[in-house]
């Protein structure tokens, strides 16, 4: 009985029918997703509809978002199965070679997809002309971070990323005797100065005593950014530092000392810190004769990793990114009247699966040419 149920579901799931219409529910998806972008914008479109096994909406109907679609992920590897199980049906004859390459291309293609979905980290770094920068960050995630800046020559960062933060409560921070407690907590507020009459705010240190905090909805649009904000409460030694505002949208430093250390707490986009540093020695922003179309973004950066005794300049400009320890390093924008580049970093260890697919579909389709070529002129002869 087990064994005729799995071989029937194993039938099914190598079947045409079933190709035809895994296909039509990726083209439904692809409409959603680009519909979507409006509202969701680009990336938060892509994770809900691409790269997700389901596609979760929020009705009236109930308090919890309910399933209303397959997404991208669960159609991928439904298709993965499917080509798999058509591509085990062919003969293993030199005649089906070609067939063969192209269906293990596209099972390599499908596997890209899923690397990149689960694995690929898209951050970015800005750098003015002449500035030096050791470190990438994220486009819309956010940390709180602590850092010790007692040593005029180098600082010790330590972070809390923002989805710690959202379940408040206490949180130790390692590497330190600090603990942080989480009072509240905003994904997005909006901040201006306490008006006068107002209730007093939560803060009790630092500029956030005149400052009134609104919550707002989360945003998600492409340009549109987050003002995470927290009241957050450091305790070192037994002894609480009061309460602090730390937001995105706060740009004054603010700090406390423990036993001869300083600590300054900042909101910030996350960051990733690298091994290696790039500065920013020359910015170009080219444009056709008599129009301000845009014919050129180049940036001449100078690299320098210790690690590998290395030191060397390398242009970036538009198509052709640097690749560099595992990140791919795209020119993007520009900003500060020519004098900031921002750099697209994608880290993605599939990188290579779509190359290797493309080559192996070409040279299936050659293959398989050619030998229905050859077949064709020894049945006229």
């Amino acid at each position: 009985m087990i064994k005729t149920y799995a071989s029937r579901t194993w039938t099914y799931l190598k079947s045409l029918h079933l190709t035809i219409i895994l296909l039509a529910l990726l083209m439904c998806l692809v409409v959603l997703c680009t519909l979507a972008q409006v509202e969701m914008g680009t990336q938060g479109a892509v994770n809900a509809y691409m790269r997700s096994f389901i596609v979760w909406k929020q009705t009236g109907l109930f308090p919890f978002p309910i399933p209303v679609f397959p997404g991208g992920a669960l159609v991928g590897l439904l298709l993965t199965i499917n080509l798999t199980g058509r591509t085990l049906e062919l003969k293993r004859t030199w005649g089906k070679a070609g067939m063969w390459l192209v269906h293990a291309g596209l099972v390599i293609l499908f596997a890209g997809e899923f690397v990149a979905g689960m694995m690929q980290v898209d951050t970015n770094m800005s750098i003015e002309v002449g500035q030096t920068v050791n470190y990438v960050q994220s486009y819309k995630n956010m940390e709180l971070a602590v850092i010790d800046v007692t040593d005029p020559t180098w600082d010790e960062v330590y972070s809390i990323p923002d989805t710690l933060l959202a379940k408040g409560g206490s949180i130790p921070v390692p590497g330190t005797p600090i603990t942080i407690n989480v009072k509240r907590y905003f994904a997005n507020a909006e901040l201006s100065n306490l008006p006068p009459g107002a209730p007093p705010s939560m803060a009790t240190a630092g500029v956030g005593t005149g400052v009134s905090v609104v919550e707002k909805p989360v945003v998600s649009a492409d340009n549109d950014m987050n003002q995470t904000s927290a009241f957050v409460e450091p305790v070192a030694g037994g002894h609480s530092y009061g309460t602090w505002l730390v937001s995105v949208a706060l740009g004054a430093p603010q700090s406390f000392t423990y036993e001869g250390h300083t600590y300054v707490l900042a909101m910030r986009l996350r960051r990733q810190y690298l091994p290696y540093a790039f500065t920013l020695k020359q910015f170009r922003h080219d444009v056709y004769p008599g129009t301000d179309i845009p014919k050129n973004f180049s940036s001449l950066v100078q690299v320098v990793n210790p690690s590998r005794n290395e030191s060397r300049e390398v242009l970036i400009y538009m198509n052709q990114p640097l690749r560099y320890e595992g990140k791919t390093f795209y020119q993007a924008s520009f900003g500060k009247n020519d004098t900031l580049s921002v750099l697209s970093v994608v880290e993605n260890p599939g990188w290579l699966l779509p190359y290797v697919s493309c080559v192996l579909v070409s040279l299936g389709l050659l293959v398989h040419f050619a030998i229905v070529l050859r077949r064709s002129l020894k049945r006229r002869q």
